[in-house]
């Protein structure tokens, strides 16, 4: 998709949060919105698991796909179905399916996933789960970047027996990969922003990291034109979650600035730019800040906002997604977490 609209707009665009928009489920937390417009409604695809765990880590444990529909780009969104259930740890996206992406390609739907494992009991709810559990660790270190495609939106869909995006040894993405960001040229080929981490001497990983990789078709091969981090190397700030689209100047990005070092807020979102994908200029207005403006007048800060979403129609954004949670800020005092939509001002 090619606009003119950049990542400079869209941080400088009015955002009024619509009260009782978006998606969320009493009994589960949700997470990470991505929708598409298909027979003739909105298509919600966002990650659910059970309240009965903690939100984090639980999602690296338990997370599913699910789908959601809406009459109205801002919904409310109804939920439809689980879309990525767990299928078993012999597979590589077994245990938890999460960061859902969909784009059309062609004549037919691809969602891009993180997708991942471990060889343990599947935690149950009610029971501790902390980053130190050992299905945590392992699980957090087999994040992969996977797709699965289809004919039509509502499925079904076929996933792939591999991952389309591995870590590489000695890289600085041989942790995990994660967080997927795909821009579709129109002859099919993808430019993809993803997350990722590096395995240390110390057996400890690094900070949170951007790079990018281009490969023919979604299903890949995928090589990796940045030979280091665009974002979170030595002397960087600390990204994750990035959203990317093609305007008229190359690439426009946005994505969760983990501390506030470029933005001013922890949480708040950044805006950049590339004309080639390796060499970033960061907007000098944020992407976005927890501090919410409301349609009916009121205004809040919320404890997190994150994995932004921007819907296109006619090659102009009109709602901005953002997985948001209530509570001071920190996801073990949320209570509560949803996908909310933003209608976009210009």
């Amino acid at each position: 998709m090619l606009s003119n609209f950049t990542a400079h707009d869209l941080s400088t665009c009015r955002r009024v949060a619509v009260k009782g928009g978006g998606f969320a489920m009493d009994d589960y937390w949700c997470w990470c919105g991505s929708v598409i417009a298909a027979d003739g409604r909105y298509h919600m695809f966002a990650s659910r698991w059970p309240k009965g765990l903690p939100f984090h880590p639980g999602w690296l444990t338990n997370s599913e796909i699910v789908r959601a529909s809406a009459d109205r780009p801002e919904g409310p969104y109804t939920f439809e179905e689980v879309v990525l259930k767990p299928r078993g740890n012999a597979y590589w996206d077994g245990d938890s399916t999460h960061n859902p992406r969909v784009v059309k390609v062609g004549d037919r739907y691809v969602m891009y996933y993180m997708g991942s494992r471990h060889p343990f009991a599947t935690p149950r709810l009610g029971e501790p789960l902390t980053l130190q559990d050992p299905r945590v660790i392992v699980a957090r270190s087999n994040k992969r970047i996977g797709i699965a495609t289809a004919t039509r939106i509502t499925g079904p869909w076929q996933r792939l027996d591999k991952p389309v995006f591995e870590p590489v040894p000695d890289s600085y993405y041989s942790f995990f990969t994660s967080n997927p960001a795909p821009v579709i040229a129109a002859d099919g080929s993808v430019t993809l922003v993803f997350k990722c981490r590096r395995y240390l001497p110390s057996r400890t990983h690094s900070g949170m990291m951007l790079g990018v990789a281009q490969a023919p078709r979604p299903e890949g091969p995928y090589t990796v034109i940045t030979p280091e981090p665009i974002f979170g190397g030595p002397g960087q700030a600390e990204l994750e979650d990035p959203f990317a689209w093609r305007s008229s100047r190359g690439i426009e990005m946005i994505a969760k600035d983990m501390s506030g070092k470029i933005c001013g807020q922890s949480g708040g979102g950044i805006a950049a730019w590339s004309p080639d994908g390796k060499q970033w200029h960061i907007e000098e207005s944020p992407g976005w800040l927890r501090d919410m403006q409301w349609s009916d007048g009121t205004s809040s800060r919320l404890g997190s906002a994150e994995r932004p979403f921007v819907l296109f129609e006619n090659g102009r954004p009109t709602h901005l997604f953002l997985a948001v949670a209530d509570g001071p800020g920190g996801f073990e005092h949320a209570s509560r977490t949803w996908v909310q939509s933003f209608a976009l001002q210009q």
